[in-house]
């Protein structure tokens, strides 16, 4: 019986009752990510990169009370274009639900919300991490302590270069999340196709990862994956030239006090003005570069477990 708080959308939950591979999508990057009419286009387009790629899409999000899992492309276009929705992270999913408020999900609200609907693979476009400045500010993303507990992959471009990546990965090392890159030795940094880490592991087939995801869950070993899926060199921005930026627009931001939730899509937002767009064509990239290579991955992952 589905749980009362989830709404399910008909074309999933025939995909799900089938067996038939699905993919989950978060809501953020709607809301809080993109200009409009950009976001529901780039919406509609990483669903339909799904769909080509023989998975089913469920994008995540809340309204009305519930979490719905998987939204019309009317319901796209609200979160779009709506005022007032909120960027929801864990903490804030009783409040938003209870209030009936409309919610737009990030990484770690997107994973607790798909591991309720059962499903295992969860495609973004750069997850959370250690914040710069962290030894002070103790901005630690949510998104890292849900990848701890919560059994279900999450295939992005990496860490979001705006982060610490390097405390990043040491956090993941701690409470035992693998990072997996696909097809390089080195991990991505989210508009580049490398960040200066080498990647803790590497596979090179969907097929591997699918084998990977269902062994460690065998083994009763609770938490996460990261898939990390570089950029083409053709899309990326190069990672010296990017982090000229980042710094600007982190000083930007240390002047304008914007802190906690806030910290994100502010830096997005400026970076994408003063990039000539060139971060948000990226962006959007990489994010159906990930929805490719995720349903893939579900594709694999649901015959390996049939």
């Amino acid at each position: 019986m589905a749980h009362p708080l989830l709404h399910i959308l008909p074309e999933v939950e025939q995909a799900l009752q089938q067996g038939r591979p699905v993919v989950a999508l978060e809501s953020t990057i709607i809301s809080h990510g993109m200009p409009y009419p950009k976001n529901v286009d780039t919406a509609i387009a990483v669903e339909d990169m799904v769909r080509s790629n023989g998975a089913t899409p469920a994008t995540i999000a809340i309204m009305d009370g519930k979490c719905y899992v998987g939204l019309t492309k009317q319901q796209l276009e609200l979160f779009g274009n709506a005022k007032g929705v909120w960027k929801v992270s864990l903490r804030d999913i009783p409040y938003v639900l209870s209030k009936k408020l409309n919610g737009a999900t990030t990484v770690a609200a997107t994973m607790r919300i798909t591991a309720m609907a059962g499903l295992k693979i969860f495609v973004t476009g750069g997850t959370g991490g250690v914040h710069r400045g962290a030894e002070n500010s103790m901005d630690i993303s949510a998104d890292l302590t849900e990848m701890a507990q919560t059994s279900v992959a999450v295939v992005s471009a990496g860490v979001k270069s705006i982060l610490d990546i390097g405390l990043t990965l040491e956090y993941f090392e701690t409470k035992g999340i693998p990072v997996v890159t696909y097809g390089q030795d080195q991990l991505p940094g989210f508009y580049s196709s490398y960040s200066g880490y080498p990647s803790p592991l590497r596979l090179d087939t969907p097929e591997e990862i699918a084998a990977m995801l269902k062994t460690k869950w065998a083994m009763g070993l609770e938490g996460s994956v990261l898939i990390a899926n570089p950029l083409p060199p053709s899309l990326e921005i190069p990672k010296d030239e990017m982090e000229k930026h980042i710094l600007t627009a982190l000083a930007a931001a240390d002047k304008e006090q914007v802190k906690g939730k806030e910290i994100t899509p502010f830096l997005l937002s400026w970076l994408a003005k003063h990039t000539a767009g060139e971060s948000l064509q990226s962006n959007i990239a990489l994010i159906l570069h990930n929805a490719a290579l995720g349903a893939k991955i579900a594709v694999a992952f649901a015959m390996q477990t049939k």
